[in-house]
């Protein structure tokens, strides 16, 4: 972002400050205080781009969250979102892919401040200790996390998270016998690794794109507790599905502009008020496909 759109951005939350708090307070009052879920992927101060924040960057983020939030796990929003009542903004911290570097700093801080969070990873990559393609697409073939260090993170009380097994986009088949080989073995692959079944799973890309109600049903059948998509929304509880509650679990990106990332959390009017383009009773309820046959596969 440029100087000029920062700026104009500063100004902006500046002149609607006010009506922020007031509008979170009117829903913290009945009940409904949305609730965030953030993802970040790389925290280093080597190789920088797009997916990666400083230290300082990001442990400024964990202050200042620190501060205004609850900071909570997968499973507690789930339940303020579901059984609530909902009475004060609360935000669940979530990394995705499993970069190495990450265990030098940003799980050192969570671990040491006790602040829950939960580690998404693609399996296929950790065993080989491959790139992963959008790294390799940008010229840089960065260290993921070891089967030691995510077994580490697991006996230190870390929710380890599946991530497909190769990181592929889920959007573009819906052939069941694929979909399974990534989405339930990539949760194979952690329970063998960690002794501990992942009760999450988070949509490479995660956006609208990228799944498919057939990928969103094969999560559910698998056992899995809850999913993440990760295409920018609050999590509402006047939201929450009818029939499912909120196994799916929207995702705001960790932004290392700090004018953006403050602007989503301090909780822009004109996103609270956006329609989600997705339908999750439509996605879970409506011409369910039969899909034992590719989970028993």
């Amino acid at each position: 972002m440029d100087r000029f759109r920062q700026s104009l951005l500063g100004l902006y939350q500046t002149a609607t400050a006010r009506s922020r708090e007031r509008a979170v307070q009117q829903l913290s009052a009945q009940g409904q205080a949305p609730i965030s879920v953030l993802f970040y992927h790389r925290v280093a101060d080597t190789h920088p781009n797009g997916w990666t924040l400083s230290t300082e960057e990001f442990t400024r983020q964990i202050d200042w969250l620190q501060k205004r939030f609850d900071v909570v796990s997968l499973a507690e929003a789930q339940t303020r979102l579901t059984d609530g009542p909902s009475r004060r903004p609360a935000v669940a911290i979530t990394f995705d892919d499993g970069y190495g570097e990450n265990c030098e700093t940003a799980i050192r801080l969570l671990l040491k401040r006790k602040l829950p969070f939960t580690y998404f990873v693609s399996t296929q990559i950790i065993q080989d200790q491959s790139a992963f393609p959008h790294d390799l697409a940008a010229s840089q073939r960065l260290r993921p996390n070891t089967i030691a260090e995510l077994r580490s993170m697991a006996n230190a009380g870390v929710e380890i998270g599946a991530h497909t097994r190769t990181h592929p986009d889920l959007g573009q088949s819906t052939d069941e016998g694929w979909l399974a080989e990534e989405i339930v073995g990539s949760a194979d692959d952690l329970e063998a690794w960690t002794g501990r079944r992942p009760r999450f799973f988070a949509f490479p890309f995660g956006q609208t794109s990228n799944f498919t109600p057939e990928a969103m049903r094969l999560c559910r059948q698998a056992g899995f507790a809850g999913v993440c998509s990760a295409y920018g929304a609050y999590n509402r509880p006047e939201r929450v599905s009818r029939d499912h509650g909120a196994f799916h679990l929207r995702r705001i990106h960790a932004d290392p502009e700090w004018a953006r990332f403050v602007n989503w959390m301090t909780f822009d009017a004109r996103k609270l008020a956006q329609i989600d383009p997705i339908d999750d009773d439509r996605y879970f309820g409506v011409g369910e496909p039969a899909l034992a046959g590719a989970l028993d596969a």
